[in-house]
């Protein structure tokens, strides 16, 4: 990408925007991991997918993470849910160290993984109630969840009576319903149509400005990044390491005009030139023709 000089410097700030991070990062600390490596072993060989990865986020702060194919964004916000187990590093909560799932983390995936035969309001009790809630209060708190996420008029419908935008808001109910302190969402909006998308973007915004909680968020979309998110987490490849801890200029409130901003193409500029390094263009793949060259198809 061929840098514009028109736009701004990505690390200009308004002033409030800059009062904004200050007092952001006077917050605790509520995820903090320090000298993360995950490393994957066969009788062949050893692959590095994470090394020495160090970063932390605030509490109540948004923070992305993106970065090119193969940089471990996957991986990562895996172990930082106790899905996988790092070769070494650690891992604390509000100071604690944690190793595996717990129910202070929570998770969303790209896939809706709701229980196909138990309906909205079912699938959003079902983490209370197997955390011991009776089933009165595990209704109750249901309910406040389906309606913070739009959908009190469907809490009796099954997912396969829902679009792929509103069983990805259950999935989200369902995951603030055990009252996680870090939410981890692995690219959750990536299998939705671009209309839906944008719209589920505003959604999250308007849910995590109501509820008390700390967003990771990983995606391969530069402008979601951007859109989204106090800080970015920029990873390099092969094997994964941080590269930057870019923090967005864009004020909030976030409104999908603000995409036109110089302020917002600027920070999205200097993103894309971290991933794709100038003299490191994809070089165009060699092609078998099936067709007469025709000067009209380009």
């Amino acid at each position: 990408m061929t840098a514009d000089p028109t736009l701004p410097d990505y690390r200009e700030q308004t002033p409030e925007v800059a009062a904004r991070f200050e007092r952001l990062l006077e917050r605790p600390v509520a995820l903090e991991v320090s000298g993360l490596t995950k490393r994957f072993e066969s009788s062949r060989n050893v692959v590095t997918a994470l090394d020495n990865v160090s970063f932390s986020v605030h509490k109540r702060e948004l923070l992305s993470v993106i970065g090119p194919s193969g940089c471990g964004k996957s991986t990562l916000v895996r172990i930082l849910a106790g899905l996988e187990t790092p070769t070494s590093g650690e891992l604390r909560v509000y100071g604690e160290p944690v190793s595996g799932p717990g129910p202070d983390r929570g998770m969303v995936f790209q896939g809706y993984t709701l229980f196909p035969w138990r309906t909205v309001k079912e699938n959003v009790i079902f983490g209370p109630r197997m955390a011991g809630t009776s089933a009165f209060s595990a209704e109750s708190q249901a309910r406040e969840w389906i309606e913070l996420v739009g959908l009190s008029k469907f809490e009796n419908a099954y997912p396969h009576q829902l679009s792929g935008g509103m069983k990805q808001r259950v999935a989200i109910a369902r995951a603030l319903a055990n009252q996680p302190r870090v939410l981890f969402m692995d690219e959750p909006f990536g299998a939705l149509d671009a209309q839906t998308r944008c719209q589920m973007q505003s959604y999250l915004l308007e849910i995590w400005k109501n509820v008390d909680i700390t967003i990771v968020f990983i995606t391969h979309d530069l402008d979601e990044a951007v859109f989204l998110s106090d800080r970015i987490l920029v990873l390099d490849a092969n094997p994964g390491r941080v590269r930057e801890v870019v923090q967005v200029p864009v004020p909030r409130p976030r409104k999908p005009e603000q995409l036109f901003l110089p302020s917002f193409m600027g920070v999205r500029q200097h993103i894309d030139r971290l991933i794709h390094p100038p003299g490191q263009e994809q070089k165009e793949a060699p092609v078998l023709r099936h067709a007469i060259s025709d000067p009209d198809v380009i």
